[in-house]
C-alpha cells in the first residue's frame, strides 16, 4: 500500500509566499511517490498543495466536506465525499501515515490534535501550534521551517515507523 501523507492548513486564500510553500511541498510529496492527502477545497492550503503534487505527477485524494463534491480542487484525482463538514477532519488525520500541518484555524489545530492524540507523526511546517499542543505532541510533533525540511522529516518519521 502506499504511503498518504495529509497536508492540513488555512482554507482561506493565501499570499504568494504561503501558497509557494504549499505548492512545493505537494509536488515534494509526489516526488517521493507518495500519495496527498488533503481537505479538497479549491482554495488555501489545499488547493496549492494539490496543485503541486498534480503538477508533479502525484496522486491527489480530497476527503469533502460536503455530499457532491462542488467545493473540491480541480487538482483532486480521487475525492471522497463525506457530507460530515469538520468532522471529516477525523478521516483526513486516521487515513494519513503522516501529517504536515502548515498555518490554518482552528480546523488545523484540531487536526494537529486529533493526529497526536491517534498517535499519528505531526509536521508543523512555519507555525507554532502553542504549549498545549506541544506538551500532547512529545516524542510525535516535529518543527519544519521549510518544505523541504518537513519531507525530509516525514521520510526519517516513516522509516522508523516501518
Amino acid at each position: 500500500m502506499r504511503t498518504v501523507v495529509g497536508v492540513m492548513g488555512s482554507g482561506q486564500p493565501l499570499d504568494t509566499s504561503a501558497y509557494e510553500t504549499a505548492h512545493r511541498l505537494g509536488a515534494l510529496v509526489a516526488g517521493h511517490g507518495w500519495v496527498l492527502l488533503t481537505g479538497g477545497t479549491a482554495s488555501g492550503v489545499m488547493d496549492a498543495a494539490s496543485r503541486g503534487a498534480r503538477d508533479a505527477g502525484g496522486l491527489v485524494i480530497g476527503v469533502l466536506r460536503g455530499p457532491d463534491g462542488a467545493e473540491a480542487s480541480s487538482y483532486v484525482d480521487v475525492g471522497i465525499r463525506t457530507g460530515m463538514g469538520d468532522a471529516r477532519n477525523v478521516i483526513n488525520v486516521l487515513s494519513s501515515d503522516v501529517v504536515i500541518a502548515l498555518p490554518g484555524g482552528p480546523g488545523t489545530v484540531s487536526e494537529v490534535a486529533l493526529a497526536l492524540k491517534s498517535g499519528k507523526p505531526v509536521i508543523v511546517l512555519g507555525w507554532d501550534p502553542g504549549a498545549a499542543i506541544r506538551t500532547a505532541g512529545r516524542g510525535r510533533l516535529f518543527d519544519a521551517q521549510a518544505p523541504e525540511d518537513a519531507v525530509e522529516t516525514a521520510r526519517r518519521v516513516l522509516l522508523a515507523d516501518m
